[in-house]
Order: C-alpha cells, then structure tokens, then sequence
C-alpha cells in the first residue's frame, strides 16, 4: 500500500557508500546532540535518567526506520514533561506506560484512518499557546535544582511548585546558582565560536569537572539517582480496567501531542530537504515508535523539531541517520552511563532553562498577540494560561472549543440574506435584475447552516406576492439544521399559495436536498440553473 510506504524504502532504492558515509556523521553528531537532552528530559519528567535513553533508542529507531519523512529525529521532548511527570505522579510507572502503550494504538489508527492532514485543524493560536505555557512549566520545575533548594513536598502542578520555591528561596545554595549560571553562560556563548560542538555537552562536561575538582556541595544525578548500565527487558504492563480508565484522558492528549508536534517537525524538514513527507505513515510510526518505547521502559516520544535541523544541517539524506543516532545511543547507555551520574543538577536544570526558551517561540506569541483579532489573542492567553495553571488537557480541550464557537460565529457573521428590489434607473439596469412586482428574490451569501438558520427569511403577514426566488449561487455548504429552515419556508409558502423556486444550487446544497426529500417534495421543476430562467418562469406564473 505506497501511502503507508516507509520512506526508508524508497530512500535504499539508490542508497550508495557516500550516502551511508553522510549518515553516519549525522547520526553521530544527533546523538552527541541528543544525549544530554534524553536525561534532562527524562528528569524534567520524573522518571530516572536512563529512561530518557530507552526512549530515545528504541522510539528512536523504529519511527526513523518506519516513518514517513526521510530525516526526523524522534525521542523524548519537553512538550511531554509534565504529562509524563503528572501520569507518573498519579499512577506510577506502570500507569505511565499503559498511558504511552494507548496513545501509541490511537497515533496508529490516526495514520490508518488517514487523519494526517487533520493537523492543520489546530489552530495557530492554540500550539502556540500550549507550547509557551509548557515552555513556562518546565522553567518552573526546574527553579529548585538551579537554586538548589530543598522542597518540604514534592508538588506537580506549577502554581504549587512556585508557592514551595519561594517559601524554600531562603535556603539557596550560591554554588549550585554559581554551576547553573556557569552551564547557561557556555550554552548561550559556545554556539557563537565553536557551532559544531553541541553546547550542552560541553556545558556537562565543564560543569561535571568543576563540581568534582573543587568538591562543591551541589548535587549531582547520582546523589538523588541509581544510574543503570543494563538494557531493558521487554515488559508488557498489565491492563486493568481502573488504570486504563485514569490515563486514558492522558493518552488522548499524548496522542494529539505527538501528533501535533512530529507533523510540525516533518513539515519544517521539509522546508529545510525541498522533499514531502508522507503525515499518515508518520503517524502509523509514531505509534509503533511510542508502543516500543513503552515495552522497553521509556516514556512517550516524538519527533524532536531541533534534533530534526541538526541532523539535516550535518549532512543526513536518508532515515538511515536517526537509526545511527540511536545505535550509538545504545552504545552509550551500556559503555558510559555511570558516568552521568557525575552530572550537576542545577546544569541539568540550566539545559532545560535553554530548551524552554528555545521551544517557547515567545516571538511569535506576542506578535499574535498584537497582530490577531481580540478573539484569537483571547484563545492564545486562555490556552497559555489554562496549560500553566492546570493542565494540557483541559488547555487544549477548552481553548479548541472556543476556537470552533468563535469560528461559528465568525461564519454566521458571513452568512447574509437580501432582498432584491426592483430598479428603475436606466443607468444601473445592466448591473441589476428588473424583479416582477409579483415576485421576492433573496440572495443568500455564505455557508448555511445551524448558526445562520435564523437568516432564512419569514413571509410577512399579508404578504400578496405569489413567488419567491431564492439565489443561493453564493451558498458552498447547508447542513441538517439550515436544511430544515428551508422546509420550514416551503411549508409556508405552500400554505399561502407562493410558489417557491431556487435559483443555482450549488453541488452540496443540491446534494443535501436531494438525500432530504425535500428536492422530490418542491418539485424539480422548481431548480433553475440561473437567475435569468427564474425570473422568466416567475414571470409566466
């Protein structure tokens, strides 16, 4: 079936010795890339650092071997963190993974049901501002490692985690503020000389030796972590009814998130390849990708915007690099990961500082803001605020809601309904119609349907003419609701002896009256193809 054609496929169709070389340095330098992020977004998450590594490695390799772009680069991302940290929070590791093992099956019937192109659906507003409210909430669980503070409680939801940050703020530990603002310092400064090196690992490696060389009291992952070496066996969670039921809310959203961001991701490689990507074979391998991830112990994963440009900015043409990239993450995990214990935390935290920056596109957000209607900037700060203060779920379900009552309104708006008048200036006779003076011609502009049904006309009381025109040449659409409007104008027209007559029905409109009866009970008769032969015919009557 090509539409669920692996891009890897056609990508080996001509694979050469200089591609596989080209791949290989992508996919090495993703994972040098991708290696520091994997634990502090497995941290950001709560969950333990190697599990940032499970998923990477295996969600990794199958979505890239799978999917359906030619360079995406998935794993963990900052979007899920504090999903991930909530479900965990509330139903545990085995909870987590039933979360991850359902959204995986939604992703892979989104793909078969071809509901790829429903992505551009979301609106703009809502993305960016569930995206800037996640950027905010993965700043703000990071505060207590950069500070180095020690909570009286372990909160989840971020209004907590700030009230528990400033009651701990006078207990700061300056060495750990002195760690984080060094590992800042080298992420913001590197890039500008030395491009090719990824900051992050060197703001590791700096910060790492700074903390052991000078014996500072900071805390490091190994101090609040066991750091494990061993591959993960393969393990199915057990499905009961009360778990699925908890974090099937949250699957949903995982689902709609990975969705929504590997798409995102797929669509800026392909500004960046000049290819196109195929968005259900993407969503299929998402799923597959996630499901994976769950069975070896990692959490939900997606294609990862950045990770994605590096690996094509290094050279990448085929998936073959994200396959690399998470062979050598395998290599890493079994040979070097004791030594992540030696990690700083509060430069784990400033990592994360860059990534919620970096994702929080606040550029974009205040220009929506100051260039949008009043309406769609109220979405964005609903959307924002609600993903702050409570959670994505209710972000994104409300903010979708008022966006559609908005747009609802917004199309009932354009829906209009005018009576013709007769003319009788000669100048203007060849841009409108002479109308009968037995004769009520309305034009009816725009969609037609539940919003806009109160726009079909009511005949006046006493009303003497005998025929109504209705124009509908400007109507690209009627649902159940305007349709029984309509029957509801026939009904009286009958009852008081006006014949009714519809001029240029469009194909849907037609469609709808003809499935409906109502286009047998009219009469056929009654359907012209134009203005000018209804007139005609409501002159002969």
């Amino acid at each position: 079936m090509d539409r669920l054609r692996p891009q890897l496929l056609a990508s080996l169709a001509d694979y050469s010795g200089a591609k596989l070389a080209k791949d290989l340095t992508a996919g090495v330098i993703v994972a040098i890339i991708a290696l520091p992020l994997s634990i502090a977004l497995a941290l950001a998450s709560g969950v333990s650092p190697e599990q940032g590594l499970y998923t990477a490695i295996a969600a990794g390799f199958v979505i890239s071997a799978l999917g359906g772009s030619t360079v995406q680069i998935a794993g963990p991302t900052a979007a899920f963190a504090t999903i991930v940290a909530g479900v965990a929070a509330r139903s545990g590791m085995e909870g987590l993974a039933v979360a991850t093992l359902l959204a995986g099956a939604l992703l892979v019937v989104m793909g078969l049901l071809g509901m790829g192109s429903m992505i551009r659906f979301i609106p703009l507003t809502i993305t960016t501002g569930f995206t800037a409210g996640i950027a905010v909430t993965i700043l703000v669980g990071q505060l207590k490692d950069f500070f180095g503070l020690t909570y009286r409680r372990s909160p989840v939801e971020t209004v907590e985690k700030l009230e528990e940050f400033f009651a701990a703020l006078p207990g700061v530990n300056l060495a750990a503020v002195g760690v984080g603002c060094l590992a800042l310092f080298i992420q913001i400064l590197w890039p500008r000389f030395f491009a090719r090196v990824p900051a992050s690992l060197v703001a590791v490696l700096a910060t790492g030796a700074l903390v052991q060389l000078a014996n500072l009291p900071v805390n490091t992952i190994g101090d609040l972590y066991t750091i494990s070496s061993s591959l993960p066996r393969p393990a199915l969670p057990a499905f009961r009814y009360a778990t699925v039921a908890a974090v099937l809310p949250d699957a949903l959203t995982i689902a709609i998130l990975a969705a929504i961001e590997s798409l995102l991701s797929c669509v800026v490689a392909d500004e960046m390849t000049g290819q196109r990507h195929n968005s259900n074979m993407e969503l299929v391998a998402q799923g597959l990708g996630n499901a994976a991830s769950a069975l070896f112990g990692g959490i939900p994963a997606t294609g990862a915007i950045a990770r994605t440009a590096a690996n094509i900015k290094n050279g990448a043409v085929s998936p073959v690099s994200g396959m690399v990239h998470s062979v050598v993450l395998l290599l890493v995990l079994v040979l070097l990961m004791p030594w992540a214990a030696l990690i700083p935390m509060p430069c784990i935290a400033a990592i994360l500082f860059m990534v919620a920056y970096n994702m929080s596109g606040w550029r974009s957000f205040v220009s929506l803001l100051r260039r949008s209607p009043k309406s769609d900037g109220a979405v964005l700060l609903l959307t924002f605020f609600l993903t702050v203060v409570f959670d994505l779920v209710v972000a994104i379900g409300v903010g979708l809601t008022l966006a559609c009552l908005l747009f609802m309104k917004r199309m009932a708006d354009e829906a209009v309904v005018e009576e013709w008048k007769y003319v009788e200036d000669p100048e203007k006779a060849d841009r409108f119609k002479a109308v009968p003076a037995h004769v009520m011609v309305y034009e009816i502009t725009g969609p037609m349907f539940f919003g806009a049904v109160e726009k079909i006309p009511h005949l006046a009381a006493g009303e003497k003419r005998r025929v109504m025109i209705l124009r509908m040449r400007s109507v690209p659409a009627l649902d159940i609701t305007a349709l029984n409007g309509l029957r509801r104008l026939w009904e009286e027209c009958r009852s008081r002896n006006i014949r009714l007559l519809f001029s240029h029905l469009n194909p849907q409109p037609l469609s709808v009256l003809e499935k409906s009866g109502l286009y047998a009970e009219i009469g056929p008769e009654s359907f012209l193809p134009n203005i000018d032969e209804a007139l005609a015919l409501a002159q002969e009557l």
